[in-house]
């Protein structure tokens, strides 16, 4: 492949931030690229006259800063005079707001659930090697908050780390300290199974909270009956009605079993649609996101400088940079274009969606755009990943619009994305107290001509992170 066409593939496949990353480079680099910028706008010269006396005098009612100025700097000033002395901004803030500007800056850092115990693992007081043992748990904890090895794991490698320190720990006194580790924020932290991560927050929960009691015996002696959702056993084990029993599973619903995570590091990525859609006297339409890279040209004024007969080390290094920002031009303009043919025959296929929802997706692959808009395959899948398109419905990848078939008993064909919304619906509008299984959602969509195996529902269920039947099973 030429370098040209090197290029035009690299650039199809970047997203749209690393697009940004790549122009910036290339202005950076070649002086003959340069941006587009609009025409500030000029200054009326005819400007009354009344108008700016009146403009000067209010500034010399709120004082003659720039007379203030120059009074403040003096004729002869010490040699070792540096301008953060003269400047009026230069004094620091004062004290109640130098602490704020701190708190905020310590709260606009991210911070790992690791850091947050060992902040206050180090505002609590304790022997040194209590201190040793909790660092040693703190190491051990996950970032969900959960213990990943036994006490008697982190006691053994304790005892062999420090057996030349001279220093004997008992497991009591790791226990002592795990304990002690899990009075930490979050509450739960530091727990050795779900169990116990429960039963610590209902311990730190305040004892006039309703029906406290019943949800500890609920956690500690019915909690595989619980995860079972059989709670005609729990009922008659505890001897109470149904009325009681959801008041007690509210208690136990305002827990977390991950605590961990409320803690951990932001990885929030904040999406750039490279095209929109919008309906437009009764037509789909599709427009290329003009915020997505900056309007490039070339430099017209460097560009004159280049003289043909000249194989001077200067004309050539204009010439090469005059040619490379001529190819990377063009392979922007390459780009666009056939994001802009791919994103409107999805459309164009995919109109159901727009107008009625993921269940009336059709079935499309590679293939299919590739031979609407006369690319290979290759190309397709290179131009729908991670480019974005914005739709009254969202934000979509375009890979979102393809998707395999499965055959209707009609003999038509169904997408398995409409398939996945569908049992999305139907688990959205089940019974909680009898919820569907997967054979009856199999069943159910075999009634509207849709056949699929059950274990295929299954996969699909995953996929949308749905648990299973008996997992799902509530109390209205």
């Amino acid at each position: 492949m030429t370098p040209q066409l090197q290029q035009a593939i690299r650039l199809l496949q970047l997203s749209t931030l690393d697009l940004q990353m790549e122009i910036q480079q290339a202005l950076e680099s070649n002086p003959m690229l340069e941006m587009e910028e609009e025409e500030e706008t000029a200054i009326e010269e005819d400007t009354p006259v009344e108008a700016t006396a009146e403009s000067d005098a209010a500034v010399d009612e709120t004082g003659d800063y720039e007379g203030e100025w120059q009074e403040q700097l003096k004729d002869d000033l010490p040699v070792d005079t540096q301008w953060e002395d003269l400047l009026p901004s230069s004094a620091p803030p004062p004290a109640g707001e130098m602490a704020d500007f701190d708190q905020d800056n310590r709260r606009a850092g991210s911070q790992s659930l690791q850091d947050h115990l060992l902040w206050q693992l180090n505002l609590t007081r304790m022997s040194d090697t209590d201190r040793v043992i909790a660092m040693a748990i703190i190491d051990a904890t996950d970032d969900e908050g959960r213990l990943t090895e036994t006490v008697e794991d982190i006691h053994e490698s304790l005892c062999a780390d420090l057996t030349d320190a001279e220093i004997e720990i008992d497991l009591e006194e790791v226990v002592a300290v795990l304990h002690m580790l899990q009075q930490f924020e979050p509450a739960g932290v530091c727990a050795r199974d779900l169990e116990e991560c429960l039963r610590i927050q209902l311990q730190q929960l305040p004892p006039d909270t309703s029906h406290l009691e019943q949800a500890k015996i609920l956690i500690t002696r019915h909690m595989n009956q619980l995860a079972s959702g059989d709670f005609a056993q729990i009922m008659r084990r505890m001897r109470i009605d149904e009325d009681a029993l959801r008041n007690v599973l509210s208690v136990v619903q305002s827990l977390d079993p991950h605590p961990g995570l409320g803690i951990g590091e932001d990885s929030t990525e904040y999406i750039v649609p490279d095209v929109f859609v919008r309906k437009r006297e009764g037509r789909w339409v599709v427009e290329l996101n003009p915020d997505i890279a900056p309007r490039l040209r070339i430099n017209e004024q460097y560009a004159n400088l280049v003289r043909r007969a000249d194989q001077s080390d200067d004309n050539n290094f204009l010439r090469d940079n005059l040619q490379e920002a001529r190819w990377f031009l063009k392979s922007l303009q390459s780009r666009n274009e056939t994001l802009m043919k791919v994103a409107t025959k999805i459309v164009e296929h995919q109109r159901n969606f727009l107008e009625y929802g993921a269940e009336a997706m059709k079935p499309l692959v590679l293939h299919d755009i590739a031979e609407a808009v006369e690319m290979h395959e290759s190309t397709i899948s290179r131009v729908t990943t991670r480019k974005y398109m914005h739709t009254p419905r969202g934000i979509f990848e375009l890979k979102y619009f393809f998707s395999s078939h499965v055959a209707t008993t009609s003999g038509g064909e169904c997408s398995s994305t409409a398939i996945r919304a569908l049992i999305k619906k139907l688990v959205s509008a089940e019974n909680p107290r009898k919820p569907l299984s997967d054979s009856k959602i199999t069943q159910l969509l075999e009634e509207q001509g849709i056949k699929v195996a059950r274990r295929t529902v299954a996969k699909y269920r995953d996929t949308l992170l749905i648990p299973p039947s008996n997992e799902r099973k509530r109390l209205v």
